[in-house]
């Protein structure tokens, strides 16, 4: 098939998919899901969005939190296993849950080393950005409200959802993920799992700055969790994804490379779950507001901390991620 015809299919699909594929809205006891699918140029991907309870009894425009999933695994996993349904219904917010496509990635994984997937408008993000606008428009959204999370693969993703679209989401999480532009290949992107990245995390931070535009000035914050003991994202990476958004936030408070925001912890604490993980907590804050916050737990593995143990991912022993993650965004706007 010639590039044309390849590109006017994409178009018709595209076309189709963009239609809301949702179930009908009522008035529930809790939480339900409702589906959807989105697709451009790149692709397309199904999608999850989780209405929380009361939902259809009010008018008001809610919160929405983008939330990506790791590698085998997709968004009932990472629904259950994070239980973050559960927390959007008691403080209402919506949830889109996007679903890897295997054709994609045989395993499931956003595929973040690579280059096409590094900017704004190509690739996978502008598909996760597409998502968010169709959710957007179907429901009574906050767009000052949105924001982004991911774990491991996703969490990578996140810090190029974070970095390339900054007008759209107030805020990121990065779960034993990785910094913006950590690899720009799959063995480069194989090395900085397991070793770190080989790029400069302030160089990275002036890039996620010019990604999306470099748009009006605005410091963009990230939440960042990591355990020490992870073997298969190294825990270097948690440090490299805190140092590169605080770059990214320096330029973005007064487009000057300047430290007006600078690299060093401004308090460090300590705290042990009861039975459980004992973790650090490092917090910088710059201009009276919290622009990163570092959580360390201390001996767990690759996992979503505090999270079901009876699901894969999970560490039920460390502080509950899901919960710190929502408090870090809840009064944030863009």
């Amino acid at each position: 098939m010639n590039t044309f015809a390849c590109r006017f299919c994409w178009v018709l699909i595209a076309t189709l998919l963009s239609m809301p594929a949702f179930g009908q809205s009522s008035a529930a006891a809790s939480g339900h899901w409702e589906f959807g699918l989105y697709g451009n140029l790149y692709g397309a991907r199904e999608y999850q969005v989780w209405l929380p309870a009361g939902y259809a009894d009010g008018n008001d425009q809610l919160p929405l939190l983008l939330v990506l999933h790791g590698c085998v695994t997709g968004p009932n996993l990472m629904a259950e296993a994070s239980r973050f349904n559960e927390i959007a219904d008691a403080e209402r917010f919506v949830i889109v849950y996007p679903r890897q496509n295997v054709s994609a990635n045989p395993s499931r994984c956003w595929n973040w080393p690579l280059a096409i997937n590094q900017s704004r408008g190509a690739g996978e993000p502008s598909i996760l950005a597409g998502i968010v606008a169709q959710v957007k428009s179907h429901y009574r959204i906050d767009e000052r409200r949105v924001h982004v999370t991911g774990i491991s693969a996703g969490g990578a993703m996140t810090s190029i959802m974070l970095a390339c679209y900054s007008d759209v989401f107030a805020a990121g999480a990065v779960h034993a993920g990785g910094m913006y532009k950590a690899a720009t290949t799959l063995s480069g992107g194989a090395y900085a799992l397991l070793n770190g990245s080989i790029y400069s995390p302030d160089e990275r931070g002036r890039r996620a700055w010019e990604c999306a535009g470099s748009p009006s000035p605005r410091q963009l914050p990230m939440l960042v969790f990591h355990g020490s003991a992870d073997a298969t994202v190294n825990p270097v990476n948690g440090r490299q994804t805190v140092r590169q958004f605080l770059q990214t936030s320096d330029l973005g408070d007064d487009r000057q490379d300047n430290d007006s925001v600078g690299s060093a912890a401004t308090s460090v604490a300590t705290h042990q779950i009861p039975g459980g993980r004992s973790y650090t907590v490092e917090t910088y804050s710059y201009g009276g507001k919290v622009l990163a916050q570092h959580y360390l737990v201390h001996g767990m593995g690759h996992a979503w901390s505090g999270g079901d143990g009876n699901y894969p991912f999970t560490d039920p022993g460390g502080p509950d991620a899901s919960l710190i993650t929502w408090l870090f965004f809840k009064d944030r706007m863009r």
